[in-house]
């Protein structure tokens, strides 16, 4: 008989003991499931509002403007209702504590602490601020495509102004009771707990060689003929060359699509649905190309995410640094790689037989592989790009502290071109309106470019070394083991990791820009006859 002083025996004791952790087992489930269904429905509304932006840049009627902007500023609205839910807040904290002492990058762990860190944002921002800046944005987008049409920034300038106020606004509230500044809160939505100063230093790491290797460049005995990727190559055959092309990386086209729109970008629309957008210069070959090979690459990232967990961290995209990164390298080490030239280029001179007769394979390779200073950062070479980004990085932290006014926008674009590319834009279209991140509100965004540059370098470092001979791979039109080993060790994880923490797992050292400035140097100084190759 078991022992007992109190009427309970200790098989009781244990009985009940093992039907409290049961019960309390079985309420911790109960409550992931709620926080998880709250946050796919969210979901829902959040990529209904996302197809009607797609279609917005797309095929919308001009006219239709206003109405689409009231359209998604309540399909917002009623997200950001869902996403600071009472309940749901407090389901997620009791979870916080439930799930304390687990693997902290369990897929169910990585969940509740990443909704948790998005809910505690949204609740500092009301409905009322983030309705405000979802019409603001949509209007933004529209009255920036006018401007860019009409090239003139004065039909954007009040529709901006008011958008960085509304932006100010939302990273003070957002800064409160953390040790970040005003720029650092929204920055932490595309890029989370990023910092300026390490930021900067990247960027400073990347400036001297890169200017260093600009300069020589510019004085190098030998120079491309660029003037064979400027001829009239018709818009139709770049469709269905890029269309071929981006199915042959890896783009699935039976989970995806390639439209055309005024500035290229990769939008999801569901768990199957992956939108990529680009734009076709037919005097600039290399535009559409290389724009579809960069969506292709942001599209590749988002059909390699776990689509049982769409809508939920999981399944959801690290950070945008990783966004950038997946897409930099497609288009840049492998699509702007010789041996991938070797592959494409006799059927890029079978589709455009006119414009490349008598071209050799060496000269096309040469001229795709240009570097000299451009006005427009999506058509940058990679060594000037990042100069670029430091522009636009510079410029967005003096428009959100205030030091910068909106008015005195296009000036000091033009200075900062001036003295750090050495040319003046000549017009609002092709200086400060040539992005559209401001006008959609996407202060913050531009430095996780240069970002995904140096951890694309470093990546492909890693898996040239882990895979083996790529540009053996290549020659052959052989794209699936790059692709698998990304897969495997950026995409699959989701946000289960951080993006500094996928960087660090993949390639055995924190991200750092040595990779990129090894990467340029070694394939651009050859090129060029320049010393030091």
């Amino acid at each position: 008989m078991a022992y007992s002083t109190t009427g309970v025996t200790l098989q009781m004791f244990k009985d009940q003991l093992l039907k409290g952790r049961i019960q309390n087992m079985s309420a911790s489930q109960e409550r992931f499931d709620s926080v998880c269904a709250k946050a796919r429905e969210a979901m829902v509304l959040h990529s209904t509002a996302d197809t009607l932006e797609w279609d917005e840049r797309t095929g919308m009627p001009i006219a239709a403007g206003d109405y689409r902007a009231q359209q998604i500023s309540m399909l917002r609205a009623l997200v950001h209702e869902l996403r600071t839910d009472a309940g749901y807040g407090e389901n997620l904290q009791q979870l916080v504590e439930d799930l304390k002492d687990e693997d902290p990058h369990e897929p169910r762990v990585a969940t509740v602490r990443q909704l948790h860190r998005d809910w505690q944002r949204d609740c500092k921002l009301p409905t009322a601020l983030v309705e405000q800046i979802s019409q603001a944005t949509v209007r933004g987008q529209q009255k920036w495509d006018a401007a860019r049409q009409a090239d003139d920034f004065s039909i954007f300038e009040n529709t901006l102004e008011n958008i960085v106020d509304l932006k100010r606004e939302a990273g003070s509230r957002l800064s409160e009771g953390t040790n970040q500044s005003v720029y650092e809160a929204l920055l932490d939505e595309y890029e989370p707990g990023a910092k300026v100063d390490e930021i900067q230093q990247v960027f400073d790491d990347l400036r001297t060689p890169l200017v260093q290797l600009i300069a020589a460049i510019r004085d190098a005995p030998k120079q491309p003929d660029t003037g064979i990727l400027e001829r009239t190559y018709c818009i139709d055959d770049q469709r269905d060359f890029s269309h071929h092309v981006a199915e042959q990386i890896g783009f699935d086209f039976e989970r995806g699509r390639l439209d055309e729109t005024s500035h290229p970008f990769c939008t999801t629309l569901g768990p199957h649905d992956c939108r990529i957008l680009t734009r076709y210069d037919p005097h600039w070959l290399p535009a559409g190309l290389f724009g579809t090979m960069h969506e292709a690459g942001h599209g590749m990232y988002e059909q390699g995410l776990r689509s049982d967990w769409f809508g939920l961290p999981p399944g959801s995209y690290a950070s945008l640094g990783i966004h950038e990164s997946q897409s930099r390298l497609w288009e840049n080490q492998v699509g702007r790689s010789r041996s991938f030239w070797e592959w494409l280029y006799p059927q890029t001179s079978d589709t455009f037989q006119s414009q490349l007769e008598g071209v050799s394979l060496d000269a096309f390779y040469f001229a795709i592989n240009t570097v000299r200073p451009s006005l427009i950062r999506v058509e940058a070479d990679e060594a000037t790009y990042n100069l670029h980004i430091i522009i636009r990085f510079d410029l967005e932290r003096q428009l959100i502290d205030g030091s910068l006014s909106v008015k005195d926008l296009p000036e000091a674009w033009n200075t900062r071109y001036e003295s750090d590319l050495g040319i003046r834009p000549p017009s609002d279209a092709d200086g400060v309106l040539q992005d559209v991140h401001w006008s959609a509100g996407l202060i913050g965004y531009f430095p996780t470019y240069t970002l995904g540059n140096a951890a694309a370098a470093q990546l492909f470092a890693a898996a040239s070394e882990q895979i083996g001979d790529l540009d053996e791979l290549f020659a052959r039109g052989e794209f699936r083991l790059l692709l698998d080993w990304l897969r495997e060790r950026i995409h699959f994880d989701g946000q289960c990791y951080s993006g500094t923490e996928l960087i660090e797992r993949a390639t055995g050292k924190p991200l750092n820009a040595t990779d990129l400035v090894k990467y340029l140097q070694a394939k651009l100084e050859p090129l060029y006859g320049i010393a030091g190759s």
